[in-house]
């Protein structure tokens, strides 16, 4: 018999505890990633077996959408709810400040709108995305209408970032999101202020979203293999 890799039973343990914060007659916002994966699965198992019910999800992204539907969760969306209790996402990075930076699956436009509106905005991580400084180990994802391209990545030479157009992996030309538009990947040497940083390059003309959270975080869990065993712990 094949053992299973502890992380990805770390990253189930760290869905599990993410899925189970969700309470019945709930709107859940749900992310997109590895580890947010196995939180929607976990979730639609609490949902089927009847220990949680009236759960309603709203996707950030074409993938978020179709686990759901996997996994037997009701959609909706934005248009018809008042309020979202939850969200549960993953982050590419994340400070000791709760600040993330995020968009590795080129989905951040959408999920800064989802997990902005929630009550609770749970992030689930491993480890090894806990950094010092934001832009430490990640390039900074952002979300740019086509035609903007080279004048935005002007813009953001000039400050002080090195911006590169996302390729795809397994297709010939660039990364296209769900809605249309191409991603540029920027690496600062430091990024010193995320909030003055993010506002700065929303405001560049052709930018829909960048990937820096600022103050958008409620709770951390992070999973760690610890003795060879998962453990999840939390930062509030």
């Amino acid at each position: 018999m094949t053992a299973i890799d502890p992380v990805i039973i770390m990253k189930q343990e760290v869905g599990k505890a993410a899925a189970n914060l969700v309470q019945s007659n709930s709107v859940v916002g749900l992310g997109t990633g590895s580890t947010t994966a196995y939180a929607i699965e976990y979730l639609g198992a609490r949902l089927q077996s009847g220990e949680i019910s009236n759960i309603v999800g709203v996707p950030t992204s074409f993938q978020a959408q179709v686990l759901a539907r996997k996994y037997g969760i009701p959609l909706t969306t934005l248009d018809v709810i008042a309020k979202m209790d939850i969200a549960i996402d993953g982050a590419d990075e994340v400070d000791p400040q709760k600040n993330l930076i995020k968009g590795g699956g080129a989905a951040h436009t959408q999920e800064k709108i989802v997990d902005s509106l929630a009550d609770i905005f749970v992030v689930v991580v491993d480890g090894n995305k806990l950094v010092d400084k934001l832009g430490s180990t990640f390039l900074l994802p952002v979300e740019v209408l086509p035609m903007a391209m080279t004048p935005v990545m002007r813009k953001l030479e000039a400050l002080g970032g090195k911006p590169s157009l996302r390729m795809g992996v397994k297709k010939a030309g660039p990364v296209v999101t769900d809605q249309g538009n191409l991603v540029i990947d920027v690496k600062f040497d430091s990024i010193d202020d995320p909030a003055d940083l993010e506002r700065t390059i929303n405001n560049m003309p052709g930018v829909l979203e960048n990937g820096l959270f600022v103050g958008v975080a409620d709770l951390i869990l992070v999973g760690e293999i610890i003795d060879g065993k998962p453990v999840v712990r939390e930062i509030r």
